[in-house]
């Protein structure tokens, strides 16, 4: 048998915290039903929330419906304590939506319908007060089907049976297909709707009065359908609390298989044991030694886990859909640790992680994140009782965002004496509401899976500021392209320098954004007086539909910055004489309606933030010096990935883009190298960036003078960077890029057959999916194709490492960030445009070789070939003679 956890959701003062007693006295877990108003209730433990006469923390109690075992979750009410709510609804595996008769679907109501199908979560609704007088059961079914969904059902018992059956098989073609050939539908099939949220069966009753209460517990007896488990251990943690001797409390719903005391538990970075396991009933609890699936336990011992968080099997649970909109200073009073009081504080933000709080070091200021005036009042009781310090909230602040409308590229490099780490993300926008996303495309040949982790990690491990105004950024992807660490000098802080580096010079080279929070609304106004509301809306920079007419209300709804209807529920009641509502969900984040005037107001300055560099650290001559974030690129390590991957995506798609050749001297080349590694130490055997003179015997065919005896040299070829690079082969690639390849590789056997090198030629398959990677041998030359997720850079780079200690080594490309990698590490280098002068030169003097030949013997065989088909002509016999040598 397994444990049904579930909720008890609704708008403040619904009623909620009664249903529950109710549904404990009926099920027979308390012997007497307590009252709000009496400060008497089982799940109100907290002298708060008796003093308040509203929940705050959410609670838990257990009963059984027949065979069936249940946790009931009682869930805040109070807006201002919606996160708490929300975390709850992680663990459920179905809810019970309470709505006030007298009040009908209120604004908050519709926000928890939003989050109950964002959840997935099986609804059953449960119309409470209908005792009041003006309650009408029928007009409020047709309410509920108006505004949440027109499957909404009444179950009541009092109502015909084939009628529910006819409602329900509306809702399903093929059940209506069995429906009406049987007429009838099974429990089991009507339990499969519900689990599905393709019926939601609706009940009306008064929780205080106790009638309709028996109805709902006999639909939920009936209907629901107990989960299934895996045997797989897996457990969703969902919320931090601490009891009344201080100890740290990991609450957490089992999801698999079976949780026992003293089982290890893994995060990410933590390994613990759970010392002890409770099951909470109200205030009190009691310890079990194992907890199967589906319980809902609280476990000590573990003081690095937090609310979202995935043990086992389970995966970390996506970022809340409510969060704060207002920040406020918290003030101490005077002689109070500002420092110890940061500490106390941080243990209520893993209680409550939508506080997020501050410390502004520039201002010697603690900030916290709130949802309202009345999560403030807690606040300070709870600091007051808890840590014995009074407290003040100063005046709130819009929390403000930021995000980017571009994909850009990142770099950051950290590299005092003796650290080394360089770190190339790639920021992407998202969708709005999407929050932060990391990945890593990056290649383990490149840097290693152990430091791609760390990479990641420290991207999550924080709030990133953003440039504007150092708000918070989101609705962006950031994925790890490249890095690059040191054999010896690399630390784990190192990654985590760079890493954040690299994040705000993105921020600094992008186009950024500030989005503000802005508000759902609905605004019920007299008819009369619509006119003004309408008029209140454009000035607030907000927008409306409508309006509609309900009796003798208007109706207005839209979206409006959260900044401009702040204090408008005063202002209403007052021109309205108290006729009018205003009902205000947060929607999300949108591009902010007065960028300019809030950046003017805000004044934030990014390259005064000492905490949150925009530049990088660089080492020369063994002491490190500061880069500016617009000058990174140009003294990176490692090339940067997003030009390369704008290239390759062209290659794989056999429409190559025009090549833009980056150029630089020998002399800016040097300077490079020289901050990056050092003086360069030059190789005597390398090859030349002038075309050497060559004569040849007349009667052996072969290179004459005086030779000195040479080491094994290589030649390595970056394939699509000398297509892109010279002209013919750029636009023979534009109509077919194999063509190009071909020509490019031809081009290649009869240098080699000229310079007797070893020679490879490297084409990038970069972006090639599935690509495994080749090596081929073409006539006299070796061609390789890397493997998907590796650049031509690196291949050649880990070649020139591993061949050029023992080997004379050359790359012909021009790249100029890769011709600095090759001279760190010593091997030569050779651009696109001194290949093609040294081929050319090569052609032309085994020509004027021919001719002078053929003149001695009296052969013209190709004096008056055309000069294309002549030098073709002499390639095909250069590069067959040097076949057939091979094949020998």
């Amino acid at each position: 048998m397994e444990n049904i956890s579930m909720a008890l959701l609704a708008h403040v003062d619904a009623g909620k915290t009664t249903l529950a007693e109710s549904i404990l006295y009926h099920t027979g877990s308390i012997r007497k039903m307590g009252r709000v108003d009496h400060q008497d209730t089982f799940l109100d433990t907290d002298s708060m929330e008796r003093a308040r006469g509203i929940t705050i923390f959410s609670k838990q109690a257990g009963f059984r419906l027949g065979e069936k075992s249940f946790t009931l979750l009682d869930t805040p009410g109070h807006v201002d304590f919606s996160a708490e709510m929300e975390r709850t609804l992680q663990v459920l595996d179905y809810a019970v939506l309470l709505i006030s008769g007298a009040d009908g679907v209120q604004g908050h109501v519709q926000t928890l319908w939003r989050l109950l199908k964002q959840y997935r979560i099986p609804v059953f609704l449960f119309i409470n007060k209908m005792d009041q007088e003006g309650t009408d059961r029928r007009v409020l079914l047709l309410e509920l089907q108006r505004k949440l969904d027109e499957r909404c059902i009444d179950f009541g018992q009092d109502r015909k049976k084939e009628d529910i059956l006819e409602e329900v098989a509306m809702c399903d073609e093929h059940l209506l297909e069995t429906y009406l050939e049987e007429g009838e539908i099974s429990v089991s099939e009507i339990q499969n709707l519900i689990a599905q949220r393709k019926i939601f069966p609706c009940y009306f009753g008064s929780a205080l009065k106790s009638f309709g209460v028996k109805e709902l517990l006999e639909g939920l007896e009936t209907y629901i359908k107990e989960p299934e488990y895996g045997e797989e251990f897996g457990a969703r943690i969902f919320k931090i609390s601490r009891d009344d001797k201080g100890n740290r409390l990991t609450h957490m719903k089992v999801t698999g298989g079976s949780l026992k005391v003293k089982q290890v538990l893994q995060g990410k970075e933590w390994e613990e044991k759970a010392d002890q396991i409770r099951i909470y009933a109200g205030a009190g609890f009691r310890t079990v030694s194992e907890a199967p699936s589906g319980t809902i336990c609280a476990v000590t011992g573990l003081t690095k886990t937090f609310a979202g968080e995935g043990l086992g099997m389970e995966k970390e649970s996506i970022s809340p859909l409510l969060a704060p909109v207002l920040t406020y200073e918290i003030r101490l009073p005077k002689g109070c640790d500002v420092h110890r009081m940061l500490l106390q504080l941080r243990q209520l933000e893993e209680e409550e992680p939508q506080l997020h709080i501050v410390w502004k070091e520039s201002l010697g200021e603690i900030h916290a994140q709130v949802m309202g005036e009345v999560q403030i009042e807690i606040l300070k009781n709870l600091i007051q009782e808890r840590f014995g310090v009074s407290v003040e909230f100063g005046s709130g602040s819009i929390v403000y965002k930021e995000t980017i409308t571009e994909s850009v590229e990142g770099i950051g490099h950290f590299e005092p004496l003796r650290h080394y780490a360089e770190v190339h993300l790639l920021l992407e926008p998202l969708e709005r509401g999407k929050g932060l996303q990391f990945a890593s495309s990056c290649s383990e040949d490149v840097l290693d899976k152990n430091w791609q982790r760390l990479v990641l990690t420290h991207l999550a491990e924080k709030n990133h500021k953003g440039v504007l105004t150092g708000a918070d950024i989101t609705d962006m992807k950031i994925t790890l392209t490249a890095g690059r660490a040191h054999i010896k000098h690399t630390e784990g802080g190192d990654f985590r320098e760079a890493t954040y580096r690299a994040v705000r010079q993105g921020l600094k080279k992008a186009k950024s954004i500030l989005l503000e929070p802005v508000y759902e609304y609905r605004l019920e106004v007299p008819q009369e007086l619509v006119g003004r509301a309408m008029t209140d809306i454009q000035k607030m920079s907000g927008t409306f539909a409508g309006p509609e007419l309900e009796e003798e209300m208007a109706v207005l709804t839209g979206m409006a910055p959260a900044v401009t209807m702040s204090g408008y529920q005063r202002e209403v009641t007052s021109y309205t004489g108290g006729r009018g509502r205003l009902f205000c969900t947060l929607k999300g984040y949108e591009p902010c309606h007065n960028q300019d005037e809030v950046l003017e107001t805000i004044g934030y300055n990014s390259e005064a933030d000492v905490e949150n560099p925009t530049g990088s650290v660089f080492c020369s001559h063994g002491a490190g010096f500061t880069v500016s974030w617009d000058e990174v690129d140009e003294y990176a390590h490692v090339e940067s990935a997003k030009r390369k991957e704008d290239i390759q995506i062209e290659t794989a798609r056999a429409v190559p883009r025009s090549f833009s050749q980056i150029r630089l001297d020998e002399k800016e080349l040097e300077e490079i190298f020289a901050r990056t590694y050092g003086p360069v130490k030059r190789e005597r055997n390398a090859f030349q960036k002038t075309v050497r003179s060559v004569s040849f015997d007349s009667s052996s065919g072969k290179s004459g003078g005086k030779k000195k005896e040479k080491e094994k040299e290589y030649l390595l070829v970056d394939g699509y960077n000398i297509i892109f690079a010279w002209e013919d082969l750029n636009e023979l690639a534009k109509t077919s890029m194999e063509g190009a390849r071909n020509k490019l590789m031809d081009i290649l056997c009869n240098y080699q057959g000229y310079k007797k090198c070893t020679l490879i030629l490297v084409f990038d398959a970069y972006r090639v999916e599935g690509g495994q990677g080749a090596v081929e041998k073409y006539h006299n030359i070796h061609v390789v194709y890397t493997k998907e997720a590796e650049t031509a850079d690196q291949y050649i780079e880990k070649t020139v490492h591993e061949i050029g200690k023992k080997h004379h080594v050359t790359v012909a490309t021009s790249d100029a960030l890769e011709q600095v990698i090759i001279l760190g590490q010593g091997a030569a280098r050779m651009s696109a445009r001194n290949l093609q002068e040294e081929i050319r030169m090569m052609k032309q003097e085994i020509r004027e070789y021919y001719i002078e030949k053929q003149k001695k013997s009296g052969t013209y065989l190709f004096e008056h070939l055309p000069e294309d088909l002549a030098e073709f002509m002499e390639d095909v016999r250069l590069g067959r003679k040097e076949i057939e040598e091979k094949e020998v």
